[in-house]
């Protein structure tokens, strides 16, 4: 990880090329966090791959609910030469959450922006294939919202299944 004076290192070099791109930085626990708008995803994304992060070890969607902005996306991006790690957070509104898709710095993002967009509703612009993954292309909601209710969703089995909706001869 880089250390906390690192981490500030880098976030200064970023405020300085994208004026507002930086929210805010954590290190905490030997873990450094960075935490950016939707719209600095691509550029801040792209520079810490020319920093040395070329590995992206994960991308996923967290629920922060109740708080606002509610959705989020983090990318673990890891540098393989010094076996450092950073976090880069970003947040958006659940009315519309958009962010820059990352599949032309890592093809590896396809599937898991698939998923945050399956589980969480957050759509990647520009991504190649951008539908659903583990849901039927035709399910409402998204399962790994907190809101989402849980349970009381009735299981097809031969004896109901004339009763269910969307049942045809």
């Amino acid at each position: 990880m880089p250390d906390a004076t690192g981490l500030e290192l880098i976030a200064g070099d970023l405020r300085d090329k994208a004026a507002g791109a930086v929210v805010a930085t954590s290190h905490d626990r030997g873990r450094a966090e960075i935490e950016i708008t939707p719209e600095a995803v691509l550029p801040v994304i792209e520079d810490l791959r020319s920093r040395g992060y070329s590995f992206l070890a994960s991308l996923h969607g967290v629920d922060y609910w109740p708080e606002e902005p509610r959705l989020g996306v983090v990318y673990e991006l890891l540098n393989m030469e010094n076996a450092d790690r950073i976090s880069v957070k970003t947040r958006m509104s659940a009315d519309k959450p958009s962010v820059a898709t990352v599949t032309g710095v890592w093809i590896g993002a396809n599937h898991p922006e698939r998923e945050v967009y399956d589980m969480f509703g957050v759509e990647f612009e520009g991504h190649p294939d951008m539908r659903r993954i583990l849901m039927p292309e035709d399910y409402e909601g998204h399962p790994q919202r907190r809101d989402f209710p849980v349970g009381g969703e009735e299981i097809i089995f031969t004896y109901n299944e004339k009763s269910m909706p969307g049942w045809t001869e």
